[in-house]
Parts: structure tokens; sequence; C-alpha cells
């Protein structure tokens, strides 16, 4: 039941969605979002919750997904450290309505009192409002999501307590998984799903009226945990994700005509499958697997060892893709010297080519790349990876925007008798050389691999087409055992709608290497580089 009419949304609001969008659709290569038409309309309240890697990208991208005519409004909640400074981003965070939060670690004395902030949000939810929550606390570089707190919880149990009396009163959880491929790499791809909303009233659900017994805090906190990692690849370790990332590419070498959604998906799988037979595989003393378990352990399966020795196999077979500069469709796809060749002329003659023609848009991005690279250089040496690498988006971003419009704004003064003409025709010619740059690079990228295929050997070759073929092999029966379709190919091309950057078929994939929107990709693990991005920073505890 709709609590009221949601509060009137700001034209600050409304300046920062819409840069933002832009923005984002500029340093993303394809932002997804899938199941939009489960949030909840405007007038219902909603504490959206979602997984948080990313800092201040990971708000924009909720506030530039959500869609207008479903709500006019998502509030959102950042840590109180980031208000009152002098900054454009504490502008930005004030300006669009933001409620401060106070944490522990940012107090002296070890104590956060935010009883005032939560009456705020309860009386917005009450208004019909969306409220936005991270559950996790604290935005980290981890590969896994982690420990939600129980604060959502504790404040649907609080809005219905205030709203005991009227029994159909509605508040709704929203679960939202954000998934990013490379998430501080520019033109690398970003899923968003959001999840079917748990809704509670204090008819439906006395439990949570208070006085509450905490354990069903933590059951509804438990709930919101499994339905984030259910939608995002969610790994104790990012040689996991490494490892699963190619798994699924072999399992489904379709690139980008299978969907984002569904490459995250049959990721997390394999990862699901390669955690629960580390974890019951006993190991050696540098990590290795053995089948050997210690004194008063269980003794593993046999199947757990099979997974066990496949994951780790399939970390070798990653190395020596990475070693001899190659991608596994060279090795699933065997081609014959002379079409090498003919392909190696090719590529490096068009990607000659689209450098030559990005270059004038090239020199106006150049003051962007230089400033955005000063920033994220000076700001990684302030602390660790851990702590660093999941701001480095928010900053290309910020820095990026504002070089970008400095660029814009000295190129319209430089020649303001034409200003009417180049203010339109800068960014024109910024985008077009952009998608022109990423076409040269791809091109240049092949051109590279291809070389090296040909100095691979067909000894070297040979065996890495039999080492593939036996994992493939093994890949497929792990995948029945675990729930996935025996025929990918087939199943995944045909499953799922037009997704936004999806590629359906020859004639597709070939408009869309010369669309003006966005290029084809044909793999979603590409980004902006000269080469293939598989490896992640470690982690530096």
């Amino acid at each position: 039941m709709p609590a009221g009419p949601g509060s009137p949304t700001p034209w600050t609001y409304h300046l920062i969605r819409l840069l933002f969008q832009f923005v984002l659709k500029i340093f993303y290569g394809t932002v997804v979002v899938e199941n939009t038409d489960l949030i909840p309309l405007n007038g219902e309240p909603i504490i959206v919750c979602a997984n948080h890697s990313n800092s201040l990208t990971d708000a924009l991208l909720l506030i530039t997904s959500i869609p207008l005519k479903k709500r006019n409004l998502l509030r959102l909640t950042a840590k109180a450290t980031q208000f009152g400074h002098r900054t454009f981003t504490s502008w930005l965070i004030e300006s669009a309505g933001t409620v401060p939060i106070n944490r522990r670690q940012d107090s002296a004395d070890g104590t956060a009192d935010n009883t005032e902030i939560m009456i705020k949000l309860m009386e917005a939810l009450e208004l019909g409002d969306a409220v936005c929550l991270f559950p996790e606390g604290m935005s980290r570089y981890h590969p896994t999501i982690a420990p939600l707190k129980t604060g959502v919880a504790r404040l649907v149990s609080d809005v219905l307590s205030r709203n005991r009396d009227d029994p159909n009163f509605r508040i709704s959880v929203l679960p939202v998984s954000i998934t990013y491929m490379h998430r501080q790499h520019f033109r690398s791809d970003v899923l968003v799903s959001f999840h079917e909303p748990l809704r509670f009233t204090p008819k439906d659900n006395p439990e949570l009226l208070k006085p509450i017994d905490f354990n069903e805090i933590r059951s509804l906190t438990s709930q919101m945990h499994r339905t984030l990692s259910y939608g995002t690849i969610d790994s104790p370790s990012w040689k996991l994700v490494r490892t699963s990332k190619l798994a699924a590419r072999i399992y489904a070498p379709l690139g980008t005509r299978m969907s984002l959604g569904d490459f995250v998906r049959v990721t997390r799988t394999f990862i699901e499958a390669f955690k629960l037979a580390d974890k019951h595989t006993p190991h050696n003393t540098d990590g290795s697997s053995t089948d050997e378990p210690a004194i008063g352990e269980e003794a593993p399966s046999s199947n757990d060892v099979e997974v066990a020795k496949l994951c780790s196999d399939l970390y070798k077979y990653q190395d020596e893709l990475v070693r001899l500069g190659i991608k596994d469709d060279r090795v699933r796809r065997p081609l014959s010297r002379r079409i090498i060749i003919t392909r190696i002329l090719i590529r490096f003659t068009w990607s000659i080519l689209l450098f030559a023609i990005s270059l004038p848009g090239l020199a106006l991005w150049l003051p962007v790349f230089a400033t955005t690279w000063y920033a994220v250089h000076n700001y990684k040496k302030t602390g660790p990876i851990f702590d660093t690498y999941d701001e480095i988006a928010q900053y290309k971003l910020i820095y990026g925007f504002a070089s970008g419009l400095c660029v814009w704004g000295g190129a319209v003064l430089l020649t303001l008798p034409f200003a009417s003409i180049t203010g339109m025709l800068v960014p024109a010619l910024m985008w077009m050389s952009l998608r022109w740059t990423e076409d040269a690079v791809s091109a240049f990228r092949a051109f590279v691999a291809l070389t090296r295929l040909l100095r691979v050997g067909k000894p070297s070759l040979n065996h890495m087409r039999e080492q593939r073929r036996d994992l493939h092999s093994r890949i497929m029966n792990l995948a029945v055992q675990i729930g996935l379709p025996d025929d990918p190919e087939t199943h995944f091309v045909q499953a799922g709608g037009r997704e936004k950057g999806r590629v359906r078929g020859r004639w597709d994939s070939s408009a869309r290497y010369f669309s003006v929107r966005r290029r084809r990709k044909r793999d979603w693990n590409e980004t902006l580089r000269l080469y293939d991005k598989v490896d992640y920073p470690e982690d530096e505890m």
C-alpha cells in the first residue's frame, strides 16, 4: 500500500542524473541494466540495497539505472567525511539530497550516533521515497562481498514498528547486484541487475515488530546477502575470478552474442563449484591441492579432487596464454599460415588508418587523459590497493568530466565567432575519435595476437590445442553436474532479450562495427588496452 506521493525531484538531481548518464556512457563501453520492471513504482517506500565495490560510482550507476518514470528520486547516503568540503565531489553529494552517515572508523573515540539520521530516513520512507543504502558499510577493492551490516534490517523493523497501527503499510527492500568487468578501466562493461523486491507489512511480518528477536534481523540480512551474491561475481580471490572467467569462455565461446548477464551468472556458477571443491580438498604448504588429508580430517571425494585439479589446470593454461600473448579463441579455431599472414596485413593497415583519422580528436582528448592519469597516479600513492583501487573509477570520472568541460570551453572561447558551430562540433569530433580509436586499438591488438600466433610454432600450438580439448571436455562434464545447459552455444544465443550491447548474429556484428553509438565487441572482457586484460591487482592486506 503506497505511503505517499514521494518527495519532489530537485533540479540538481535532474542535472546530476543527466550529466552522469553522459559521463558513464563515455567511461564504460556498455552499461547493461536488467529487470527494471521489478522496481516498485513511485510512492511505495523502498530501500535500495546494492553491493559496494566502486565508491561513488556505484551510487551514480543506481541513479542513472532507475528510470524516472519508476522513481522520481533516489535518496542516497554517504559517509559523513565526504560532506562540508569545498570540492566538486562534496558539492555533488550534497546537492543530490544525500544523507550523511557517521561511521565508527571515522570517529576519534570509535563511536557513531546516527539516531537523527535514521529518523530522517524513516520519515523519507513514510513519504513514499526510495532510500539507497550499501549494507556492506564500506567500499573496498575486494572480489568478495563483505559481511553485511544489520542496518537495513533494523531500519525495516523500525519503520514497520512506527506504522504498526496500519496493518497494510508496506515497505520493500530492493536488492541490486552491480558487476564490473574491470571497474577502473576505460571502456570496460558493467551489469546492473535488479532482483525481486522483498516486501514487508505489519500484518504479514509481525516477527519484525518491536520488541524483536535479533535472530530475525540476522535472518533478513542473510537473505539479502544471498540475493546480492547470486547476481554478481562473488569470489574469495582474484585468482578464482580469473580462472572462472576462462572456464566460462571455454564453456560458451560466444563472445558478446551471449548476454552480459548470462556471462556473469555462468562465471559465478563456476566460482561456486571451484570454491566448494577447494573447501573440501586438503592443501600443501605452498597452497597446491593434495590427495592426502591431514590427520583427523575426512578424505575429499574424488569429484572434489577432480574439480580442484581442473581449477589448477585452467589457471596454468591461462598463464600459458598470457606468456604466448594470445587468446583462447586463437587456440580453439586453428588458422592456416596463409590466412594468418593475410589477416596480419589487413589488421595492421586498418589500425594505422583508424589511428590516422583519430588524431585530430585525440589531440582534444590528450588534456583529459593527462589530467586523469596524473590524478590517479598521485591517488594510488595514498594507500594500499584494497583501500584505493575502489575509488580510481570515481577519480577518472570526475577529473575526466571536469577536464573535458575545460577542453570544450577552451575550444569555444578560441573560436568565439563560430561558437555555435564549435560548441557542437567539438563533442561530436571527440566522440567519433574515441569510437575510431577503440576500433584502431582492437585491430592493433588482433595484429599483435596474430603476429605472436605466427611465432608460436606448430608443436607448441598443437600441444595447446590438445590441452584445451581436455579442459573443454572436463568443463562440459562439470557444467552438467552443476546444472548448466549441456548445449551452451545454442541455449545462450536464444536466451534473453535484446540487451544493450549484445550482438545478435553475423549481420548485427558487421553493422555494429560501423555504428556511431557503440562499437562491436568480441569479448565482455575487453577494455581500451593494447593487450587483453585478464589479471587483477593482488590484495595487499
